[in-house]
């Protein structure tokens, strides 16, 4: 246990670097094929969102039944109305703030292994998700927003996907409590830095 909490520190400390750092964006109206791969790209290009997305798909794992499949589509669901929101050019008040929020909240409540009622719950992934959309989408091409949305909603589910299968690998225990620990963490130092 002492080997993966310096791990989880370690990661913690080396994550500012690469808070909020998203990849190059697509420029060419005709390359329609770049587009979905750089909407692929994004949601992995940024600490921040890779963080919330897995530590989105470990809580759900963690509560259980509905929650599997009513978080992450909760999230993916806001997070497109979001990016149409952010492409349109519409102001979201903090979105940084809000996004680095999602990372610390979603890996504290794996860490408590809390049970919020899903009533509380949805409506704050959905935030989060509207949140991390406007990002995506302000932060987006000009034109084939379609098929950049379609690449970083496929993204964004694989790493709810990713975070369901590691939170099922890890069987709710302490390792995943210890695992929402240092997301929580990392999401700190995103913060911080």
């Amino acid at each position: 246990m002492n080997a993966l909490m310096k791990r989880l520190t370690l990661a913690a400390i080396l994550l500012p670097s690469a808070a909020l750092a998203h990849p190059g964006h697509v420029h060419d109206a005709h390359d329609s094929g770049a587009q979905f791969i750089h909407g692929l790209a994004h949601p992995v290009g940024g600490a921040d969102h890779l963080l919330a997305m897995v530590a989105l798909g470990l809580l759900a794992v963690q509560l259980g039944g509905r929650a599997v499949w009513a978080l992450p589509l909760t999230f993916v669901g806001a997070m497109l109305a979001g990016g149409a929101v952010g492409a349109g050019g519409m102001i979201f008040p903090a979105v940084e703030p809000m996004i680095l929020a999602s990372v610390v909240i979603l890996g504290v409540l794996v860490a408590m292994a809390a049970r919020l009622p899903m009533a509380a719950l949805v409506p704050m992934v959905a935030l989060f998700g509207a949140a991390h959309g406007w990002a995506h989408g302000a932060e987006g091409p000009a034109t084939g927003l379609p098929l950049y949305a379609a690449g970083f909603a496929l993204a964004t589910m694989a790493l709810h996907l990713a975070g369901i299968a590691f939170g099922r690998l890890l069987s709710r225990g302490l390792e995943l409590r210890v695992l929402g620990g240092g997301t929580a963490l990392a999401g700190v130092a995103l913060a911080v830095a």
